[in-house]
């Protein structure tokens, strides 16, 4: 069968550029030849035109409301996967075996106590330093502690930077919490599952036993595999970029979590509280929904729509469950979860918001869900970064073992002053 090609023209009368085809989603041409046939560049702001790489590790269809990691559907590792399983999966393309499975839990385990140095180096933050500032110098610094596994060329020391960062994060996390409030960090506990060991590092204190909810694990474990990874995003792009220029993978895992922390990212669901604190009250509900309807009103709804699932977002499906579950469990009087239950109920009966597929997303859940469970707003994007690190590790190693990666050189359309004599100082 004849390779598929397209012609796009140019001055030249047109040239014939590739068709690429994947397993699923759309075709891509190859357009890496474009410049050197027509001498001209493609104009594509954000890139989300462009494929900017090869990948065997996440499908989203938007249209249809289509996750899959490794190929399996989201809402199926969520129910009857653990994250820790879903973490070897998108490190190794395959689901693991029982004995696969223990060693990969016993090697994560076991690596989630950090440079005892580090508990140091968070003392040069300010005690008001925001968890992601936190996050992002400390992950950065793991380079200087680790030195036997930044040689990016050697597969066993990717691996074991790889499962560095995945253990480790839980522990970098809970401590800069713990040093926000003044509380004395907590240690790692091998008998814990990781969820669970999170949860114990963020509200254990050394001074009494912590009694560990299952409904809260659970939900956490949900909350870690719904955000593991979600194809070429800002923050994964940024990890792959920064791992372009050969930099060491701790610093690329920094540059993801600070791209991360933009509120258009992974700070949505920080802002979807910050939504709800603003309505107020029940009883504003309603006036709340007519201001998000009226296109002359700067009002945002937050937490309802996203901008690549068009029908309905998989991971909501699921956080809508785990959501109830949660406050069912805890029975909490919460004036903003009572406002964000009675947002959700109008939203999914009014015309308006379900002929727009404007349904409440997985960033809205995992709000109410972590506030319920007693985690501060500043803590949201820090939790999504603990469970993103697994994707961005996971894109970062396809990227290093992918032949034809190159440095990423994005093109511009340069629109300032042409070329002009410079004038002295005291001719101007």
């Amino acid at each position: 069968m004849a390779e598929k090609t397209v012609s796009i023209g140019g001055a030249d009368g047109g040239s014939e550029y590739p068709v690429m085809s994947g397993t699923l989603g759309p075709d891509v041409i190859d357009i890496r030849k474009f410049y050197g046939t027509t001498d001209q560049f493609t104009y594509d702001p954000g890139f989300t035109s462009t494929a900017s790489c090869e990948s065997k590790i996440t499908f989203i269809d938007g249209d249809k409301g289509i996750l899959l990691h490794r190929g399996y559907p989201i809402d199926d590792l969520a129910d009857k996967s653990d994250f820790l399983e879903t973490c070897y999966l998108l490190l190794n393309g395959e689901l693991p075996n029982g004995v696969q499975k223990d060693k990969f839990v016993h090697d994560i385990t076991y690596h989630s106590m950090v440079h005892e140095q580090l508990a140091q180096f968070y003392k040069g933050f300010r005690r008001d330093a925001h968890p992601m500032a936190i996050m992002v110098g400390v992950v950065g610094a793991l380079s200087s502690f680790y030195h036997d596994s930044t040689d990016i060329d050697d597969p066993h020391q990717r691996m074991v930077a790889s499962y560095r960062l995945i253990a480790k994060m839980p522990t970098i996390a809970a401590w800069a919490y713990k040093y926000s409030i003044g509380q004395p960090f907590m240690y790692p506990r091998n008998d814990l599952s990781y969820a669970e060991d999170f949860l114990h590092l963020m509200f254990a204190v050394p001074c009494e036993p912590y009694n560990m909810n299952p409904v809260l694990s659970e939900a956490m474990d949900k909350i870690l595999i719904l955000h593991a990874d979600h194809e070429q995003n800002a923050s994964t792009s940024t990890v792959r970029t920064a791992g372009s220029s050969g930099a060491n993978p701790f610093a690329c895992i920094a540059a993801g979590i600070a791209s991360l922390w933009g509120p258009a990212h992974g700070g949505a669901n920080e802002a979807v509280l910050s939504m709800l604190g603003e309505i107020g009250d029940v009883s504003n509900v309603g006036r709340a929904l007519e201001r998000a309807k009226d296109p002359n009103d700067n009002f945002r709804l937050m937490g309802f729509g996203h901008r690549v699932y068009k029908n309905y977002d998989p991971r909501a499906k699921v956080m809508q469950a785990t959501c109830h579950k949660v406050l069912a469990e805890l029975g909490v009087n919460d004036p903003l979860l009572e406002l964000a239950m009675e947002m959700e109920k109008i939203a999914l009966s009014d015309p308006y918001f379900v002929d727009r597929k404007l349904y409440p997303n997985v960033d809205f859940y995992s709000g109410i869900i972590l506030r319920a469970m007693g985690f501060p707003t500043s803590m949201f994007t820090v939790i999504f970064a603990l469970a993103r690190t697994v994707g961005w590790v996971a894109q970062w190693n396809e990227m290093i073992e992918d032949p034809s990666q190159k440095i990423t050189r994005p093109r511009q359309l340069y629109t300032g002053e042409t070329e002009r004599p410079f004038v002295p100082v005291d001719k101007r």
